[in-house]
């Protein structure tokens, strides 16, 4: 179990409002929740996530708009590690244990919560990142990652960690690889993901994460041609 500082005390509406600003992975009007939850985020519930981070809610228009932070998504992802609140019903305590179950199958599955909740327009994935890569030199640093993930795999598809992967191309620009790895995600064969069990994570791990839509990812695998 975590510690307080990992996850703050929040209430059972906070989690549920975390929660299903998680699984529609996307901002949310109140009028939205209401619909698809049966609730808004209003009041203490609202004041509490924004001043923790959780949440960042757009009042610049009605209905207000509400949309999970870095920090939020960190948050909501150790859900399951903390005790269920004092008040929790049997609702609340059965969403928990949902919880528990889809952490345990998408870490066996290496899926990350981001990946499996990212919203799809038509069937086709959403892009992970605003800016598209630059094309050729994307090409060329990307036939650099290959070949630095096939000197270290001990075959195809395992995994390896992204600071072994930067260390092999220590000469080339770290946003020129940045770039590649965020564009390589799009390919069939190719996985990269977050650490589930982030206490397990060095110094170093974290340093050569790269970002990709909500979460910082440490390894990669790329399955065979």
């Amino acid at each position: 179990m975590t510690s307080p500082a990992d996850v703050p005390s929040l209430t059972p509406n906070q989690i549920n409002a975390l929660v299903v600003l998680m699984v529609e992975a996307r901002r949310l009007t109140n009028v939205e929740l209401r619909e698809l939850a049966g609730f808004t985020l209003t009041g203490k519930d609202n004041k509490r996530l924004v001043d923790l981070g959780l949440v960042v809610t757009d009042r610049q228009h009605r209905p207000f708009a509400h949309e999970l932070t870095d920090e939020g998504w960190r948050v909501v992802r150790q859900l399951h590690t903390a005790a269920p609140p004092k008040a929790a019903g049997s609702a609340t305590r059965s969403l928990l244990t949902v919880l528990t179950n889809l952490h345990r199958s998408l870490d066996r599955l290496r899926l990350s919560h981001g990946d499996f909740f990212k919203q799809t327009d038509g069937g086709a994935p959403v892009a992970a990142t605003p800016e598209p890569p630059a094309r050729a030199p994307a090409v060329d640093v990307e036939a650099l990652v290959r070949a630095a993930y096939r000197d270290l795999a001990a075959a195809p598809g395992a995994w390896v960690g992204l600071a072994d992967v930067r260390d092999r191309l220590a000469d080339t620009d770290r946003s020129a690889v940045d770039t590649a790895l965020r564009a390589m995600v799009e390919r069939a064969d190719v996985r990269i993901i977050p650490v589930a069990n982030t206490k397990s994570l060095t110094a170093r791990d974290r340093a050569a994460a790269v970002r990709i839509g909500n979460e910082d990812n440490h390894a990669m695998a790329i399955g065979p041609a």
